[in-house]
């Protein structure tokens, strides 16, 4: 083949037809045959990538005059809107709201994945009904673990053996989080992150280098849960990580038998202290039995159309206004 100038014109053509568009730098690079070409794969899924190589060398091969094909792949570093979920201190109810927004989201049409970095009292797989399935890894990489929720996750509970306590220090947590912050994520563009309760190392970790893009506070409403969520709201602040906004968690709690609703935990503490620090007040969720039983049992209410799933799917929606003010501004 020494007419290198129109059949690079013929074979760059042909590519691009095979490829959509995503190759380039097409080379012959010598008389015998061996052709060069650089494939785009930025934003495609592991799994896509090795379908779409193989369609093009093979439709390549069967042009006249291409003897062997040299592929070189490549693809943009991703960068992932992170979404931090935290609270200033634990039993608030920050794994469920974590789970179920990233559901409640994911069904809006958002590809986002879910990080349980609550590495040492990990509750994700629970939650997402995906307790028994370890996470497989390419090279360097974990492969998220999928499940019917549409949400591909990672947590060390899913590493860890069932039960089995994780005496980690800090940097060894700090390293696990980074691999499951870092993981193979694909397509996924959202990441939500449930961090553990308090101001800790981990939090740190991940506002250092993993910068998130926001985050969501959970309280209950009683006093000393909003002391606590203050703190986690200054963390933030102090790193100059914007607060979507908060959430007040077990807000209300309606009687089975006869209706009447009582707050056990007060009512409307969180808003209260959202409108005092100038923050959004995303919503309640009642402290309903039927969110209980459905996250104890691995699906989450957001999954479904029962209306304990109506709270998270409100704050959804804020939250997704906020990402998409967040792309335009």
């Amino acid at each position: 083949m020494t007419d290198h100038s129109a059949a690079i014109a013929r074979l760059t053509t042909v590519a691009a037809e095979l490829s959509e568009g995503r190759t380039s730098g097409l080379r012959l690079l010598d008389d015998a045959g061996l052709l060069a070409v650089v494939l785009d794969v930025s934003g495609l899924a592991a799994e896509d990538r090795q379908p779409l190589e193989d369609q093009l060398r093979a439709g390549l091969l069967a042009e006249a005059g291409v003897s062997e094909v040299r592929i070189a792949m490549t693809a943009e570093k991703k960068t992932m809107t992170i979404i931090a979920v935290g609270s200033g201190k634990g039993g608030v109810g920050k794994s469920t709201l974590a789970a179920n927004l990233a559901v409640a989201l994911q069904r809006r049409g958002i590809k986002v994945g879910l990080v349980d970095a609550d590495i040492y009292g990990p509750s994700q797989p629970r939650l997402m009904d995906s307790e028994h399935v370890k996470p497989e890894s390419r090279g360097s990489k974990l492969i998220p673990v999928p499940n019917a929720y549409g949400v591909p996750m990672l947590s060390t509970g899913q590493i860890a053996a069932p039960g089995q306590a994780i005496a980690w220090r800090g940097p060894m947590a700090g390293k696990a989080l980074e691999q499951l912050v870092d993981a193979s994520w694909g397509d996924i563009d959202t990441l939500i992150v449930d961090l553990p309760p308090g101001t800790g190392d981990v939090q740190l970790t991940m506002i250092q280098k993993h910068k998130p893009a926001g985050a969501v506070i959970v309280s209950t409403p009683q006093d000393l849960a909003l002391m606590d969520a203050t703190r986690a709201v200054s963390l933030f602040e102090q790193a100059a990580v914007p607060i979507v906004g908060l959430v007040e968690n077990m807000a209300g709690y309606a009687c089975p038998h006869c209706g009447e609703v009582s707050d056990p935990f007060g009512s409307g503490g969180a808003e209260a202290a959202a409108k005092v620090m100038g923050l959004d007040f995303l919503g309640r969720v009642p402290l309903a039995m039927g969110i209980r039983l459905a996250s104890d049992g691995g699906v989450p209410p957001a999954a479904g159309t029962d209306p304990a799933g109506e709270p998270f799917h409100a704050i959804a929606a804020k939250v997704a206004a906020w990402l998409q003010a967040r792309k335009q501004g």
